[in-house]
């Protein structure tokens, strides 16, 4: 079966089946050491591990938000928004989980969720508490559809989520330099327009997560070494994050903030 995760692509039968391990050449009298022992990852490692992340990017949010001064709330936003997507991107190219990477992208993120919330709290009471319902909700019912099997990651379906996501994601970017010069398109703004965009974001977000339950069976199915874990459970945090963000501007934009 194939797989969308490049991580999981690069990865060979070594790593498919832990203790693998070259024959010496022949003639040589050497025997080969016995290999350590590799634990293969499991569903269980990947929710822990999923857990802790949300546990970090909490705590680093609480902090962001009651610590950080609100003189430098923007220059704070700005600069966690840079670093994160950094990570974000670096950790997503990386063939190799990194866990002290991932866990600081966890902070980096926490820092710039808090900072996010804390804008739009001030302007609304309990929208935040709000999108955090409708965001782990969204997440729950994904994971029900699929364990039911009533969403699958066929090829098909994975192509489309892919294009779906880099199509959004250069949306965004160019929307973004757009704004720099002065120019607005709305897409981000309290309108029409606005609103159909973020509903868009919001129902390809919960689609990515049948791509992460996806990679998750997987890794498991293959064998991959348990800190394989991490990168599954970073696939998680980036779509709660994501989600999320886009539940808190819809929810603004509904209760007539701009």
């Amino acid at each position: 079966m194939k797989t969308s995760n490049p991580v999981l692509a690069g990865l060979g039968r070594e790593a498919a089946q832990p203790g693998y391990a070259q024959p010496y050449p022949a003639g040589t009298g050497a025997y080969p050491a016995a290999p350590p022992a590799v634990r293969p990852m499991s569903i269980d490692d990947v929710v822990i591990k999923t857990v802790a992340l949300l546990a970090i990017v909490g705590v680093a949010a609480t902090a962001a938000w009651n610590l950080i001064p609100d003189s430098l709330l923007g220059p704070a936003w700005i600069g966690s928004a840079i670093v994160g997507l950094v990570l974000g991107l670096v950790i997503s190219f990386m063939r190799m989980a990194n866990p002290a990477l991932i866990v600081t992208y966890a902070v980096v993120e926490g820092v710039f969720v808090g900072l996010v919330s804390k804008f739009f709290e001030s302007f609304k009471d309990g929208i935040v508490l709000q999108a955090v319902v409708a965001t782990f909700g969204l997440f729950f019912v994904m994971a029900a559809l699929y364990k039911l099997k009533v969403i699958r990651a066929t090829p098909r379906f994975v192509k489309f989520i892919v294009a779906a996501m880099a199509g959004i994601f250069a949306i965004i970017l160019i929307n973004l330099v757009l704004s720099l010069f002065g120019f607005s398109t709305g897409l981000r703004d309290n309108g029409a327009l606005g609103i159909g965009f973020s509903l868009v974001c919001i129902v390809i977000a919960s689609l990515s997560f049948v791509l992460s339950f996806h990679e998750v069976e997987e890794g498991v199915r293959m064998g991959l070494p348990e800190r394989y874990s991490w990168v599954a459970a970073f696939g998680i945090l980036v779509s709660l994050i994501w989600l999320y963000l886009e539940v808190l501007r819809l929810l603004s934009f509904l209760q007539g903030d701009d």
